[in-house]
């Protein structure tokens, strides 16, 4: 699992001072990161071999400006091309929304998806947390 936090900044907000149900879907993105790392260390996003297939978020409390939020990160369940990586934002200690992202295991020279090598599988199976201790829940 990863943990990140983040400030709402100011342009994120609208006149009562939520944050945009939009901005959440950016920040889950952020918080991804460490997991493109896993496959292009340098960041050169031209050699990450990853596609995104599906993003949900569940809003769940309101959002505000000013507090911290904090991110987890964590790898759900891997399939064979694919794996779902879920999300869990929190302020002051209240979850304020959640959410899932299918990436898959792409080549963009053949234009398909192949199978998640086995050092890539590995690395990705150290970041699915035991049962008990979902990030959402």
């Amino acid at each position: 699992m990863f943990k990140m936090t983040l400030l709402p900044r100011f342009y994120e907000t609208d006149a009562f001072g939520h944050v945009y149900n939009t901005v959440i879907s950016g920040w889950f993105e952020t918080a991804r990161e460490p997991i493109f790392k896993i496959f292009t260390p340098n960041m050169i996003i031209s050699d990450l071999p990853l596609i995104l297939a599906r993003v949900e978020v569940d809003y769940v409390a309101q959002t505000h400006y000013g507090k911290p939020i904090e991110i987890i990160t964590a790898i759900e369940r891997m399939g064979n091309a694919s794996f779902i990586v879920t999300h869990a934002a929190y302020q002051d200690g209240t979850l304020v929304a959640k959410g899932k992202a299918v990436q898959v295991y792409f080549d963009f020279k053949l234009q398909k998806s192949l199978p998640i090598p086995a050092h890539y599988r590995a690395a990705l199976e150290k970041l699915i947390p035991p049962l008990a201790s979902t990030p959402a829940e």
